[in-house]
Formats: structure tokens, sequence, C-alpha cells
């Protein structure tokens, strides 16, 4: 059975996980239930999420709202209909616009349904989404985490994990990526829940 997360469900999950582990339990009694943090699983989203790989969530926003400005509303169509140019003056870099024209253009000709993703276990929803030139593991992650609301993932490569991780552990280095993945396996049925408690330390600590 997919698992998957709402707003009543974390608080009771953040519990088991804080009477399991010391370090998750510090940061539920100081800071309490993390935000859900939902999005909706469509199109939008995973151009929003794309826009928000190695930048900032706040040049990634701004970018994602000029986009939003110039087409009234994102779809795959509207998004083809723009030139390269009108893409940079939404920010969009050269790369990132490649990216935005070929998901587009997988969703427009069927080799990817969003919608179907939902009946799919997460591993199968993540072979679906990297099949797409600029989506990978911490893009399908995310997507699997917020829009479709999963409750076992941990995103590869979040650099704000493994920042929260260090600063939580007071360590001198923050963990590589793989190295937090094996980390991650103690909260496993549960890792998303983890995350957002990490990710819920590293906004309330900064």
């Amino acid at each position: 059975m997919i698992k998957t997360l709402n707003e009543e469900i974390l608080t009771e999950i953040c519990k088991k996980l804080a009477a399991k582990d010391a370090d998750l339990r510090f940061v539920f009694e100081t800071y309490g239930t993390p935000p859900l943090w939902a999005r909706e699983a469509s199109f939008s989203t995973l151009v929003h999420i794309i826009l928000e790989q190695q930048v900032s969530l706040a040049s990634a926003l701004s970018a994602f709202n000029k986009l939003q400005e110039k087409l009234g509303e994102i779809t795959p169509e509207n998004v083809l209909k723009l030139s390269d140019e009108e893409l940079k003056s939404c920010y969009f870099s050269r790369q990132k616009t490649v990216y935005a024209r070929e998901l587009s253009k997988a969703i427009l000709d069927g080799n990817l349904d969003l919608k179907s993703l939902e009946k799919l276990s997460d591993e199968a929803v993540k072979n679906e989404l990297k099949k797409i030139k600029g989506i990978g593991d911490w893009t399908a992650d995310i997507y699997l985490l917020m829009a479709l609301l999963r409750a076992d993932v941990m995103p590869k490569g979040d650099l704000a994990l493994h920042v929260a991780w260090k600063k939580l552990k007071n360590l001198k280095d923050a963990p590589g990526s793989e190295e937090f993945q094996q980390i991650a396996e103690k909260w496993k049925p549960f890792r998303a829940v983890a995350a957002r408690l990490l990710w819920h330390f590293y906004l309330s600590g900064k």
C-alpha cells in the first residue's frame, strides 16, 4: 500500500520518530511539528521544483512568479509558446529553459502522465520522472515528498538537509549525499517526516 501524509498524521509520526531518535526528539520538542509543505501534484509544481535546483528558494520563487505573471496559467502549451528571450526575462537560465521545454513536450506527447504517477510506487514514480531531461534524483524526490506526499522519501543531495544534520550533530563537515542517505536509513518508513523535521530545524535556526 502507498503510504501518504496529511496534516493529521504528521504530528503522530513526529512523536514516533522522536521516541526512537534523540536528535529528532530535540528538534520536535524545540520547534514543534514542521509544516507539511504540501504542493499541488501538477505540471506547474514540477516546473517550480526544476527552478529550485541548485539555487535559493527565493530566486526560484521569483522566477516562478514572473512566469506566472507572463502566462497567467502555467501549462505545457503556454510554456512552449514562449521564446528563449521571453523565458530569459523570467530568470530562466539556458539550461532550465531546455528542461522546461523537455518537460512540456513529454507531457503533450503523452510520454509523461502526471495523474498516473499517483498510483505508482515511489521507485516507479522516480523512474518515470527521471526519463525527462533535467529531472534527476533530487527533483523526483521533492515531487514525491511534497506533491505526492509520500511518507518514506529522503531527498537525495539536498544541501539544506546536510547542513541541518551538521549543525544538529555539531559536526565539522556536512555529510555527503551517499553518507546522508545511509544515515537516513534509520528513519524508515518515515524518512519524509524526518526530512521535514530537519528542514524545520534548518529554517527555524536561521
